[in-house]
């Protein structure tokens, strides 16, 4: 009986190692994004996570973690295993960096950037009544009716905030901050009249627009987007330098292998540059922007970070 109970033993064991040693990956792949079901970010998520999982030959296991601008997700991965088995999902962490005085993690120490997943610009649009049609125009109107424009976002210190902040600024104009908890309400007072124009991600915008219900001015990125041609951008609509947008990069815990960090980098590269990927991210007004390398990643975002933080100043956005 002992000898029997030894040889289980011995063979529970050698499955546990046989597990072990086998090349990664040999379980399905985890991608854990800070953003609630139905969203861009989840989209994202599941559109790219589920394809890199099956081209590296595994299923793919998404957990939404929203809360707290995307910290929750954040720091649910900096405290999982580094062995390439839990991804994060989420914007350029120095916003999140700008935005609060304190953090429960290191966005240099703690994160690998892997390449970024999908960069899309934000629709400026505004309520059917108000007599602008062009950015030109609501330039105008803003200045002549000062105190007489809101526009509404999908929250403080969100990237539709930011872009609005920024447009006051190069445009001149004052027009007043409303949050709101989310793009959805946002976009359905603009409908109402309570707010007069917003800064939103295409999701929530360009249904409103195919609707009727709100008209489009521009997109907020310099020139127009593959994935919303039909609305122009800012160069050709009168405000050159304004170039703003929101992203979706994949990251992974700082100490996990380089081996197994370049099969999923290159995972990710093929699976983005894949049509029918390309043709479902336009779905959500988003364009495939994977990096050459994940130090590019690193630096780009990096370099990104002086406007996140200007722009947040600006806003007087905190949090505690």
């Amino acid at each position: 009986m002992k000898t029997r109970s030894w040889w289980l033993l011995a063979l529970s064991l050698w499955a546990v190692c046989t597990v072990s040693a086998q090349p990664y990956p040999n379980k399905p792949i985890k991608f854990v994004v800070g953003y609630p079901p139905g969203g861009s970010g989840d989209f994202v998520t599941r559109t790219v996570g589920e394809a890199i999982a099956a081209e590296l030959g595994q299923s793919a296991v998404i957990d939404n973690r929203p809360g707290a601008a995307g910290n929750l997700a954040s720091e649910l991965v900096n405290k999982s295993p580094a062995d390439g088995y839990t991804l994060l999902v989420a914007s350029n962490p120095y916003i999140n960096k700008a935005l609060y005085k304190k953090l429960n993690y290191d966005i240099e120490k703690d994160f690998q950037p892997i390449t970024l997943l999908g960069n899309g610009p934000m629709v400026i649009a505004v309520n059917s009544s108000l007599p602008v049609n062009n950015i030109k125009e609501l330039i105008a109107y803003a200045k002549k009716n000062p105190d007489k424009l809101n526009f509404g976002s999908s929250g403080n210190g969100s990237a539709p905030h930011l872009a609005g902040i920024l447009f006051n600024s190069l445009a001149g104009t004052d027009m007043l901050h409303i949050p709101f908890k989310g793009g959805a309400p946002a976009v359905q007072s603009l409908i109402a009249g309570d707010t007069q124009v917003i800064f939103g991600t295409s999701p929530v915008v360009l249904p409103q627009v195919r609707g009727g219900r709100v008209r489009p001015l521009a997109i907020t990125t310099q020139e127009r987007s593959d994935a919303i041609p039909n609305i122009m951008g800012m160069k050709e609509a009168g405000l050159a330098e304004y170039n703003i947008s929101f992203s979706f990069g994949l990251y992974a815990p700082m100490k996990t292998p380089p081996d197994d960090l370049k099969k999923i980098f290159d995972a990710a590269v093929k699976v983005l540059k894949r049509q029918d990927i390309r043709e479902k991210l336009a779905t959500q007004g988003m364009d495939p922007m994977p990096n050459n390398s994940p130090n590019e990643f690193r630096l780009q975002n990096q370099r990104e970070a002086p406007l996140w933080s200007k722009l947040i100043e600006a806003s007087g956005a905190k949090v505690d």
